[in-house]
């Protein structure tokens, strides 16, 4: 089972993952969204698409920017699609 942990608190939490680019992606409904605060951040991936991002925040802190999903990815990234991935501290554990 893989977990996204950030400051001592389980972020999401699956059998599932998808791994690409060394990341893995967790289905969406394994995500605690009460720890997801949209950000205003966006990146654009040559094969993936556009990523939206999240901030994390758990007890009181805020991790700006840590989580990140593709909303609409490209055809090649469909796998991806309703993922979210972690990095920026977060630690997964498989």
């Amino acid at each position: 089972m893989a977990k996204a942990i950030w400051n001592n608190q389980v972020i999401a939490e699956s059998e599932h993952t998808e791994m690409v680019e060394g990341n893995h992606y967790f289905p969406k409904d394994s995500v605690k969204t009460e720890f997801l605060r949209p950000s205003d951040t966006h990146t654009t991936c040559p094969w993936k698409g556009e990523a939206s991002y999240y901030s994390l925040e758990v007890d009181g802190e805020l991790n700006e920017d840590a989580a990140w999903t593709y909303p609409q990815p490209k055809d090649a990234a469909a796998n991806i699609t309703d993922h979210v991935a972690f990095w920026r501290g977060v630690t997964v554990t498989v």
